[in-house]
C-alpha cells in the first residue's frame, strides 16, 4: 500500500487497519464520545472491543485529518428511521464515510458522496443453502464458501452506500458475473477489494462509474 485503481470523477480513499485492545489504547479510547465509550463498554469479547475501537478512532482521526478538525470534537449524526440514536452515523457536513470490519481487518472508506465499505472473512458455513436462499436474487446461484462472502460483501456495500442496510432485503439486488447491478433501475458502482487473504471486500456508490481508489495504511492514523 497505497494502491490506486484509475476510475471516473473524484477520489475514494480506504485505508485498512487491525483491531486495537482498548486496554492497550487510553488515547484512542477518548478519541470517542459517550455513545461511543458506553458501546464500547457493552462489548464481553475482547476482539469484539478491539474492533469497534479501532473503526471508531480510525474514522475520527481520517476525517479530522481532512476537515483540519480535532478527531474527539466530531459530532455524528445516528439518527435511525425510528428516531432512535443507532443508525449508521454522520456528519452535518463533511465527506461521506463507511466503516467495516471483520477479524483482524478494519477498513475506512472516505468519499465526497455516498460510499459503502463491506469486509468479511471467509469461513465455513454449516448453512450454505439457508444463507444464499436470504442473500441471492432468483437469478444467482453460489456454489461454494468463496463465492457466498464475495456476493455479500459486494450487496452488503451497495446498501450501505444507500443508508438502507439489511432492512432492504439483499434479494432484491442482482450482480451479473461481469459485476453489473440491477437494482430496481439504480445506477450504482461496485468495486472488488482484497485487502488481506480470506478477506473479500467490496465498495460501492450510487452513480454511473466509479472514481479513483486509492487503498492506504491505516495503522499510522491509531497510533497511540
Amino acid at each position: 500500500m497505497p494502491r490506486t485503481r484509475i476510475g471516473g470523477v473524484g477520489t475514494c480513499t480506504v485505508w485498512w487497519a487491525a483491531p486495537v485492545a482498548p486496554s492497550g489504547a487510553p488515547g484512542l479510547v477518548g478519541l470517542l464520545d459517550a455513545h461511543e465509550r458506553e458501546r464500547l463498554a457493552r462489548f464481553r469479547r475482547e476482539g469484539d472491543a478491539a474492533r469497534y475501537l479501532a473503526a471508531h478512532a480510525l474514522t475520527r482521526r481520517a476525517l479530522g485529518e481532512r476537515l483540519d478538525a480535532d478527531p474527539a470534537a466530531l459530532v455524528f449524526d445516528r439518527t435511525c428511521r425510528c428516531g432512535e440514536q443507532h443508525g449508521k452515523p454522520r456528519l452535518a457536513q463533511g465527506p461521506g464515510f463507511s466503516f467495516t470490519h471483520a477479524g483482524d481487518v478494519v477498513g475506512l472508506a472516505v468519499h465526497d458522496g455516498p460510499v459503502g465499505l463491506d469486509v468479511e472473512q471467509a469461513r465455513p458455513l454449516t448453512d450454505l443453502a439457508g444463507m444464499a436462499e436470504h442473500a441471492c436474487a432468483p437469478d444467482e446461484r453460489v456454489t461454494d464458501t468463496g463465492e457466498f462472502f464475495r456476493l455479500w460483501t459486494r450487496k452488503e456495500a451497495l446498501l450501505k452506500s444507500t443508508g438502507e442496510g439489511l432492512s432492504t432485503p439483499m434479494a432484491d439486488i442482482s450482480i451479473a458475473a461481469d459485476g453489473a447491478v440491477r437494482w430496481g433501475g439504480r445506477a450504482v458502482w461496485l468495486l472488488d477489494l482484497s485487502p488481506a487473504p480470506g478477506y473479500p471486500a467490496a465498495l460501492a456508490g450510487p452513480g454511473p462509474a466509479p472514481p479513483a481508489v486509492i487503498e492506504a495504511d491505516g495503522h499510522a492514523l491509531l497510533r497511540p
